[in-house]
């Protein structure tokens, strides 16, 4: 090789290491941007697991109870979860509202809500319910984000590769593949840098979002059964 030559890439990693220092830049910026969504994912993936299983125990509880009271009792007794804190809620807004209701010798026209009380009664669930919905939801638009902002960050990596080729081409005085090559290169490794930090964060965030809306509307429908059951058992 001629002396003062530039040294010939021969593997993806000698292309970042001759790039310029605004693609290295750009590189590394991609690289932050990547290893952040690959920890809200692997995080993200580990809560939803959890909240799968604290749905199994606490459901499987409330199916054996035979009265609400009864099933307070008993899922009360777990760790905590978005069910139990909005069951909770709810008795405990109703305790509130008619002490001592859920006695089993209460009076059932003393115990029974007004309508006024009863939409009371479901404001408190669906504030419960859209609290727990933006609780999971947390870091998922840096997914978004992610997955927006780093093909920009790969198309400007890519901008100053092919200013590099033009930039080669004028010093060498010609249009030759030694001359705009390491430009070019420069353009594709920016390029699949920005790619691939945002192929993932795109896809597990659509999964999470469709994931976080399937758990609100199971809040929902808990919060529904559970004002059914209420006023099976004689409370509104």
């Amino acid at each position: 090789m001629l002396q003062g030559a530039s040294p010939i890439p021969r593997s993806s990693l000698d292309l970042v290491l001759i790039a310029s220092p605004e693609t290295k830049v750009v590189l590394a910026i991609t690289a932050v941007f990547s290893l952040i969504s690959w920890f809200i994912i692997v995080a993200k993936w580990w809560q939803f697991r959890r909240l799968n299983k604290q749905a199994d125990r606490f459901f499987s509880e409330m199916e054996r109870a035979t009265r609400l009271q009864e099933a307070y009792h008993a899922v009360m007794k777990q760790p905590p979860s978005p069910y139990n804190r909005l069951f909770r809620e709810a008795i405990t807004f109703y305790s509130e509202l008619k002490p001592g209701g859920l006695r089993d010798d209460r009076s059932t026209q003393a115990s029974s809500l007004t309508p006024t009380q009863l939409e009371a009664l479901k404001m408190v669930l669906g504030k419960e319910v859209a609290a727990e919905r933006d609780l999971l939801s947390h870091y998922v638009p840096w997914l978004a984000t992610i997955g927006s902002v780093s093909p920009l960050l790969g198309l400007l990596g890519t901008v100053v590769g092919i200013m590099n080729a033009f930039v080669g081409i004028t010093t060498k005085g010609s249009g030759n593949l030694a001359a705009v090559a390491p430009g070019v290169a420069e353009a594709l490794v920016a390029t699949f840098g920005g790619l691939a930090a945002a192929i993932p964060a795109v896809i597990t965030y659509n999964l999470f979002v469709n994931r976080i809306r399937l758990f609100a509307g199971e809040l929902e429908g808990f919060a529904s059964e559970l004002i059914g059951t209420m006023a099976r058992e004689g409370l509104i």
